[in-house]
C-alpha cells in the first residue's frame, strides 16, 4: 500500500508552489497518483480509494486553476 501512503503524504504536503515549474510538476505528480489508484480501484472497488482520488482531483483543479492565468 505504498500507493495509498504517497497518495496521503500528497494530500497533506503543504503546497507553497510559488514558481509555474512547480505548479506543473505538482499536477503531474498528483495525475500520476490518481490515475494509478483509479487502476487499483477497478480491482477492488473499495470506496475508500474513491474517496481519495475525489480529495486528490479536487487539489489537482485547484493547482490547474492557477495555472490557467
Amino acid at each position: 500500500m505504498e500507493l495509498i501512503e504517497k497518495a496521503l503524504e500528497f494530500e497533506q504536503r503543504k503546497l507553497s508552489l510559488k514558481s509555474t515549474n512547480e505548479r506543473i510538476l505538482a499536477s503531474r505528480e498528483v495525475k500520476a497518483l490518481i490515475l494509478e489508484i483509479n487502476e487499483l480501484y477497478k480491482k477492488n472497488k473499495d470506496p475508500e480509494l474513491m474517496d481519495l482520488m475525489k480529495r486528490l482531483t479536487v487539489i489537482k483543479r485547484k493547482i490547474e486553476k492557477r495555472l490557467k492565468y
